[in-house]
């Protein structure tokens, strides 16, 4: 058993930090404030072509692995991005995958050498007002007309719609049938027409820089040649890229759980009370170090879910166990910062407050932390579904 990065990796590690880091928390600071979409930040990750990395070389990538890419994202948040700054890069990340792994040859070739330059800006259409957590309840319908399908139907949380040019999109193209619920839907990889799909924006409680979206589809034509593998097994080509969600959402909370634990520890040391540092109270010091620890066994579980997934072997325990872990030891590092700092931690000045805005989606998102544990429950230790 090996712990020890690769040189690649630990280069990819430096790199993507010295690179996140040029980026100022005053900058994400304002970005939050202003609400405004962080284009300049895409570009830079674009031009140092960190965009392409799970691309296949083939395709203009550097077809590096999900271990590569939850080492750049571990960098990007711990050095104070938060979800701000994750979640447009990680959209280059796992929507791909089921075209890259079902998709066409003309497919690939289409659209893969522009999703690594950062032409392309995905958003990801699964998720309706009427079916959350149980996509075979989708009401999105494609149907065919000649060589293509029109599409019709509503999708809700989807991140940047306001600035898509393309859309991974699942929809039901066969009625639902109780027996096989996730057979007959379809996954399109589509330009995102703006003439065909409205968009409205939803207001929330942290990543404010980052768009979440209602959309309403009305009539969207989607040619055959768009369709990612089989018609019918969309949901099954999708799975691809749940795994690989549940490994980066995880190595996010991760690296905003150590940004704030930084600024939580550095003020500990700086901030004098009763003509000592507060830090040297066992109330302050105990919690951040117990928030150290949770995440470093939060990290091990996300690289290990990582390393199985490049390996070809099934990681569906680990990669849900890797984003359950990680999204509780995240979010508690960021409460003890924020308590650590006591009132100043509640003012925006000391960045944490967004930290622990941005962080509690993840307790919800991708997927919830019960949903977790039901899938824990009956696919690791074998107790009767519940749901």
């Amino acid at each position: 058993m090996d712990f020890q990065l690769t040189e690649q990796q630990e280069l990819i590690r430096k790199e993507v930090a010295t690179l996140a880091r040029s980026f100022s928390l005053d900058y994400w600071l304002e970005k939050d404030r202003k609400a405004e979409y962080p284009t300049d930040w895409v570009r830079a990750f674009a031009q140092a072509g960190w965009l392409g990395m799970i691309i296949p070389e083939a395709y203009g990538g550097s077809g590096l692995g999900v271990t590569e890419a939850t080492l750049m994202l571990h960098e990007i948040c711990a050095a104070g991005a938060g979800t701000s700054g994750a979640s447009p890069i990680h959209f280059y990340l796992f929507p791909p995958m089921p075209v890259i792994k079902h998709g066409s040859e003309d497919l690939k070739r289409r659209y893969l050498p522009r999703i690594a330059t950062g032409e392309i800006v995905m958003s990801f259409g699964v998720t309706e007002p009427n079916a959350g957590t149980d996509t075979s309840r989708i009401q999105t319908r494609a149907e065919r007309h000649g060589d293509r399908f029109v599409v019709n139907g509503r999708k809700v949380w989807n991140t940047n719609a306001q600035h898509a040019t393309h859309t991974l999109l699942l929809a039901r193209t066969s009625p639902r049938d109780a027996a096989k619920p996730f057979a007959g839907m379809t996954l399109f990889f589509t330009p995102f027409d703006r003439a065909k799909i409205t968009v409205r924006e939803i207001e929330k409680l942290g990543r404010a820089a980052i768009d979440s979206n209602e959309i309403f589809i009305d009539g969207l034509e989607i040619p055959d040649v768009d369709v990612v593998g089989e018609v019918g097994r969309g949901f099954y080509h999708l799975l691809d890229s749940l795994n690989p969600e549940r490994i980066f959402t995880g190595v996010e909370a991760v690296g905003i759980g150590r940004a704030a634990l930084e600024r939580a520890v550095q003020y500990a040391k700086d901030r004098v009370v009763f003509d000592r540092p507060i830090g040297q109270n066992q109330a302050i010091a105990h919690p951040l170090a117990l928030a150290w620890a949770k995440l470093e066994s939060a990290e091990l579980m996300c690289l290990k879910a990582a390393w199985l997934f490049d390996s070809g072997r099934p990681c569906g325990a680990e990669s849900n166990t890797a984003k359950l872990l990680a999204a509780e030891a995240g979010f508690e590092a960021c409460d003890a910062a924020l308590q650590t700092h006591g009132g100043y931690g509640y003012a925006k000045e000391f960045y944490v407050e967004r930290l622990w805005r941005e962080i509690r989606l993840y307790k919800i998102a991708p997927v919830s932390q019960q949903m977790v544990l039901n899938y824990l429950s009956e696919h690791v230790l074998g107790l009767p579904k519940s749901y």
